[in-house]
């Protein structure tokens, strides 16, 4: 059972209360951001608590054992604080969210409700509702490895140890035309064929994304000229001048990083293990199977 501060417990006894509540939130890139309830600013913890941001608590569970609990803030998307360009770059993907009760008389008297970061954000207009998930949620993902076919290791990480610094797997090109907000048309690069960059990264280097990095999902060359397509725009839109940094991508197939990168010894798939799938297959006569045998008449 959770203690109360002998004041606040003293407050809730005597019928007649003083509190609100407190949000924290610690975003990926490190900026602190602090929001309340309460219709003046709040200070504690080297944290200044804004008033007058909309946010309220919208609904709150708890669930027995392991269950995954949390709650969910409704609020305004505020120029100054949240922003719909800073959601849409994920910069408010899985943030640390604390969630406080606070005696707005006395903010040394205040208890810390819940610790969780930020899920599913819904935007309606000008408004958002922000999923809390519990820490519950941390033993709900995948931990360890995994036997299947494909690598398991991110393309240039120090599993992978691929080397994508050098010359021949990436590029730096300007965008020359935006016929969609998820698309951009370059220089073709020298040296690179169509596809090269599908499944890599494309990292702003100058423009309103500066910073940003996102997938490739499609990469097809149009007589000296390369179209771009990444799985999902951008925060703010791309403009004709904008810099990136194109990095080559992988399929994480064994032929790929053997053939391509020279880099088999460090593949992290397994190819040879039977997949749920060969325990439905049958032989076709001239099909090779996984153990390099075939049926012949």
């Amino acid at each position: 059972m959770r203690a109360l501060p002998a004041p606040m417990a003293a407050a809730f006894a005597s019928g007649a209360t003083a509190h609100c509540r407190c949000w924290k939130a610690v975003r990926r890139d490190g900026a602190v951001f602090g929001f309340t309830d309460h219709d003046r600013d709040l200070a504690f913890g080297g944290v200044t608590f804004k008033a007058n941001t909309g946010l309220e608590a919208a609904e709150a569970e708890s669930l027995a054992g392991l269950g995954v609990g949390g709650g969910e803030v409704a609020g305004a998307l505020l120029a100054e604080a949240i922003t719909e360009a800073d959601i849409a770059a994920g910069l408010w993907d899985d943030a640390a969210i604390e969630t406080w009760l606070v005696d707005w008389s006395n903010g040394a008297t205040r208890l810390l409700l819940d610790s969780g970061t930020v899920g599913e954000i819904r935007r309606d207009g000008l408004a958002f509702t922000c999923e809390i998930r519990s820490l519950a949620h941390v033993l709900d993902q995948e931990q360890g490895r995994r036997y299947e076919s494909l690598c398991d290791a991110t393309l240039g990480d120090t599993r992978c140890t691929v080397d994508l610094t050098q010359a021949s797997r990436r590029a730096d090109v300007v965008v020359s035309a935006v016929p969609e907000p998820q698309s951009f048309v370059m220089a073709s690069p020298p040296g690179f064929l169509a596809g090269a960059f599908v499944l890599g990264t494309a990292r702003f280097t100058s423009g309103a994304n500066t910073g940003a990095t996102l997938s490739v999902l499609g990469h097809v060359r149009v007589g000296s000229t390369d179209l771009v397509t990444l799985w999902a725009p951008p925060g703010k839109a791309v403009q004709v001048g904008d810099a990136l940094r194109l990095s080559v991508g992988c399929d994480r197939r064994l032929e790929t990083c053997r053939d391509r990168f020279a880099n088999g010894v460090n593949f992290r798939g397994f190819p040879h293990i039977p997949g749920n799938d060969f325990i439905v297959s049958y032989a076709r006569q001239g099909e090779v199977g996984q153990d390099g045998s075939a049926v012949t008449p």
